[in-house]
């Protein structure tokens, strides 16, 4: 019984975790590269509707991308598992004297010695299940992907990135001077970055402050590194 529960708290607490990491990425980007596209053409158009399209536009491209990149990063998860799960298996019927010997080594490494290490080496290795799943988890450190892990961290990450690339974005939909808009776009892309980076400081176990105020930092070089090329061009 406590064995599952185990288990499930450490299923529950990895796949949060990821998920965490996904709204990181899609978010931190979403925040400031949308942001730093409209301040940079706020120095070189006069029409809040072009920022907008453009805008939309790159938030679209932006987070298919990024999704997409995150489908990528989990399959490539889930076929490194794959590959070393096969390498594992065939050493184990092929090499099984010297499988043995890392079993007794990995235990041994925790503690376990003379007859009580040789009963739980001898337990493990007379099922090939077992055996394989303990090399896997203690001599390569891997854990099994969720087979369902690349969809869920492509979407998150996508919709991370849209939800933070449409904050830099309302002002200029609202309003159509395009300084003043520029100015309620930095105000609010300001606060969202110190939020977002409070939160992720707080699940991160970062100082949320420190946190805070580097997304903050970033945000503000990449959209002022924007607006001076863009205005230095135009």
């Amino acid at each position: 019984m406590s064995n599952d529960h185990h288990s499930d708290h450490s299923e529950t607490h990895f796949t949060s975790t990821a998920v965490v990491r996904d709204i990181v990425i899609g978010m931190a980007d979403g925040l400031t590269v949308p942001f730093a596209l409209a301040a940079g053409l706020s120095a070189a158009v006069d029409s809040s509707a072009i920022i907008v399209t453009a805008g939309l536009a790159e938030v679209a491209a932006g987070s298919i991308a990024m999704g997409l990149g995150g489908y990528l990063a989990g399959k490539t998860d889930i076929e490194h598992y794959d590959s070393e799960l096969k390498r594992e298996a065939h050493e184990i019927k092929h090499l099984r004297e010297h499988e043995i010997l890392e079993v007794q080594e990995i235990l041994s490494e925790y503690g376990l010695k003379g007859s009580a290490l040789k009963a739980v080496v001898k337990s493990i290795t007379s099922n090939r299940e077992r055996w394989l799943k303990f090399m896997m988890k203690f001599e390569l450190n891997l854990e099994r992907p969720d087979p369902k892990r690349a969809v869920t961290s492509a979407a998150t990450i996508a919709i991370a990135y849209i939800i933070g690339g449409l904050i830099p974005l309302m002002p200029y939909i609202f309003i159509s001077d395009i300084m003043p808009a520029l100015k309620m776009s930095a105000i609010a892309t300001g606060i969202a970055l110190v939020l977002f980076g409070w939160i992720k400081g707080r699940f991160t176990g970062v100082n949320q402050g420190r946190s805070a105020m580097q997304t903050l930092v970033i945000g503000a070089l990449a959209s002022s590194a924007a607006f001076g090329l863009a205005h230095l061009f135009s």
